[in-house]
């Protein structure tokens, strides 16, 4: 056994202390609160209430790729949070919904009030609306990693279709919005016509995936489509995503 001298002892504690060092600032870098800013970059079209939250690494409100749950096909189909808000209440996740107070214009911007996450798991940033008018379309950021290092993070953000509905872009059937009833909610920008025949049937691709926009067409009183292309149409990114990280 070799003798335990003072140089051994020294440097077993400098390695002790460093230890605790780097502990304490790993527990630092993700002692954060968060504001995310959320601007519609749409011609015409509209964002229902946000959904904004951090949670932890297993929570997901979607996955590109995979089957969508049936509260976000809920959200994306008639913009209804209230089941992926309670998705994520189970897992403590910190939530602010409808920060905007409800639609979020095409040009306009709205601000969360500060997401703290010290003291949690909470180190992953989801968002998620539907885009009026659409059939299934949503914006999302699906479990970005917040950053440790203080700062403002910018992000444009795609449009996702959930794969649940076609995109036959008709307004007017009953229900529409209800989870399984096809239709367009709504067009809040107006300019939407009636008499179309349907602009696409089912999704070939019915997991999650990227949108590929409205058609859309001139004719207010017929062709494929009820929504105006020259007001409803849109090609990602739709939206930028402002996140201000403090400690």
């Amino acid at each position: 056994m070799k003798p335990v001298t003072h140089l051994s002892i020294i440097n077993r504690l400098g390695m002790a202390l460093a230890l605790s060092a780097l502990s304490a600032l790993s527990a630092s870098a993700y002692a954060q609160k968060v504001t995310v800013t959320v601007q519609n970059l749409t011609h015409g079209s509209h964002f229902t209430p946000l959904l904004v939250a951090a949670h932890d690494g297993d929570t997901h409100l979607f996955k590109a790729g995979e089957s969508a749950s049936s509260a976000l096909q809920a959200m994306a189909e008639g913009g209804d949070i209230s089941a992926l808000v309670n998705d994520l209440s189970a897992s403590n996740a910190s939530i602010e919904s409808n920060p905007a107070g409800g639609l979020l214009a095409p040009g306009h911007s709205t601000t969360t009030a500060v997401i703290n996450t010290d003291g949690t798991d909470n180190h992953y940033l989801s968002l998620v609306a539907m885009i009026l008018p659409s059939n299934d379309g949503f914006v999302g950021v699906n479990s970005w990693s917040i950053p440790g290092a203080p700062g403002t993070y910018t992000m444009p953000v795609l449009a996702y279709d959930a794969g649940t509905e076609a995109n036959n872009e008709l307004l007017g059937a009953a229900n529409a919005g209800a989870p399984g009833v096809a239709g367009v909610p709504g067009a809040p920008s107006g300019s939407a016509g009636t008499g179309g025949s349907g602009a696409a049937g089912a999704d070939s691709n019915q997991t999650v995936h990227v949108h590929r926009g409205v058609l859309g067409d001139t004719n207010p009183n017929g062709g494929p489509s009820d929504l105006d292309s020259r007001v409803h149409r849109w090609l990602n990114p739709v939206a930028r995503v402002v996140v201000k990280v403090e400690q």
